[in-house]
């Protein structure tokens, strides 16, 4: 994958090289959510085993931080700007 990339941006002529970058990430708008949720999928299912895996596991499986396997558990998307806030009570 990386190396079609790199193949890309490595075109010579740059209006050929436009129209593949224009290719690429259309179609990478809707790979996107096809694959953000098979890996939801994969956390789900580490998640109904019995016992659970854990989420610090999980993470360290996929190369993530803890927080973001909880976001992909609830099916949040974006950056962690946008998680709903906890409330506390005073």
């Amino acid at each position: 994958m990386i190396d079609a990339m790199n193949a890309v941006e490595a075109m010579t002529d740059p209006l050929e090289r436009a129209k593949a970058i224009g290719e690429v990430m259309a179609d990478q708008a809707e790979r996107g959510k096809r694959w953000r949720e098979m890996r939801r999928e994969v956390v789900l299912e580490m998640r109904a085993q019995q016992p659970a895996v854990s989420y610090r596991k999980i993470a360290a499986a996929l190369g993530v931080g803890l927080a973001t396997v909880q976001d992909i558990e609830r099916g949040y998307t974006g950056s962690g700007r946008n998680r709903p806030r906890v409330q506390t009570e005073e």
